[in-house]
């Protein structure tokens, strides 16, 4: 059972820096090959930089070319949700934190083996724990 991390809207401002707050509350987009993570390449997992929940293993973490930290599963099934994302015209799958409901970024069904599947997500809503 997940424990939910609800915070107030001035909560999180406090927290998280604008860009952080813009992404992960107001499910926005980093611009490509600009965000801390997309070609990072320490072992270790990332994190939901709202709340700390690991998300990915640098282990399934893959250049994808588009500029955006790529993987090919997360660290577990449900440490991650999934839910229809029907804005800007497009029909894509976005990827939540379950903890505290963060936008981390969308999945798509053009990534590498073994799974076929490219979670995309943003670095903005990401921290990194460096493997010990």
């Amino acid at each position: 059972m997940i424990n939910k991390v609800q915070k107030t809207e001035s909560e999180w401002k406090q927290q998280l820096t604008p860009e952080q707050f813009q992404v992960t509350r107001n499910k926005g987009t980093e611009r490509a090959f600009t965000g801390e993570y997309y070609n990072h390449q320490q072992e270790g997992i990332y994190q939901c930089v709202c709340c700390g929940t690991d998300l990915f293993s640098s282990k399934t973490k893959y250049d994808s070319g588009t500029g955006w930290p790529s993987f090919w599963a997360p660290l577990k099934e449900d440490n991650v949700r999934l839910e229809e994302d029907r804005s800007l015209f497009m029909r894509r799958t976005e990827v939540l934190c379950p903890t505290c409901d963060a936008h981390l970024g969308h999945v798509f069904n053009d990534g590498p083996a073994p799974t076929g599947q490219r979670y995309c997500m943003n670095s903005a809503s990401l921290k990194f724990k460096e493997k010990d």
